[in-house]
């Protein structure tokens, strides 16, 4: 089985266990509505691993969980929908709304006009960087390490750390699980965490302390280390119209 092969595999288990959580995390009351784009948008994500799993990346970079404006509606981690068609060249396919979504954020697709802010600039700076989506992704890879849509009654986005540990643990497992299996599959050699909880969440799936490399299963080193997230909420990423962001990503990749 290739990489790509490989990838659709490990992707699907993660989609799995994250599907057989779901009633649970909305029972609880912490989550109003919890939804999966790896089931509901896996005509896009499909695409996504296909064209660019298996071009030879060896760093992984790695975010937190979809918000509503981009993997949502793309199935593409930090997938706004203008680069996910242009830059990543996705067909739109048709997607249905999941009967348990928040009424107020309907799956849009790839028609969606609203473009979230942090999938526009990630994706724009990798075309800066490297100049074509082949390029990019000989280099580089992108997951996020919770596939999962998670919002609360007035439809605000929602992240794992924001959850009971109790809640939340057994979708991290899954997570961990996966990231795991996507290190092997590529055989990835450094892991970027896109903010400081996916990089927590590296150093813990490969026990690594609060500095240095991880270590697999089968005993390799994995480096890892962390850029700034690209979200309008962070003032790092906002600064300077955003050139200090960039300037900070682009030194973690080329250096």
């Amino acid at each position: 089985m290739n990489t790509v092969e490989r990838l659709k595999q490990v992707a699907r288990r993660l989609s799995t266990a994250c599907d057989e959580a779901i009633a649970g995390l909305e029972a609880s009351g912490a989550v109003a509505h919890a939804t999966n784009p790896l089931d509901y948008a896996w005509a896009h994500h499909e695409q996504y691993l296909e064209q660019w799993g298996g071009l030879g990346a060896t760093t992984l970079l790695l975010g937190m969980n979809p918000g509503p404006w981009g993997m949502a509606q793309t199935g593409v981690p930090f997938g706004a929908t203008e680069v996910a068609k242009s830059f990543l060249r996705i067909e739109a396919k048709q997607l249905s709304t999941p009967t348990n979504a928040h009424p107020k954020r309907p799956i849009v697709g790839l028609g969606l006009e609203r473009q979230e802010v942090s999938g526009t600039r990630l994706w724009n700076l990798m075309e800066e960087l490297y100049g074509s989506p082949e390029a990019t992704f000989a280099n580089l890879f992108v997951v996020n390490h919770c596939p999962l849509l998670l919002l609360g009654e007035r439809g605000q986005n929602i992240t794992p750390d924001n959850l009971p540990k109790a809640l939340i643990e057994p979708v991290l497992e899954a997570c961990d699980d996966h990231l795991r299996e996507v290190v092997e599959v590529m055989g990835i050699t450094r892991i970027v965490g896109v903010g400081k909880y996916a990089e927590k969440r590296a150093r813990l799936a490969f026990n690594a302390g609060k500095k240095g490399p991880g270590t697999t299963s089968d005993g390799r080193e994995i480096e890892i280390t962390t850029c700034w997230h690209p979200s309008p909420a962070s003032p790092l990423a906002n600064r300077n119209d955003g050139a200090d962001w960039r300037e900070n990503v682009r030194n973690v990749l080329m250096n």
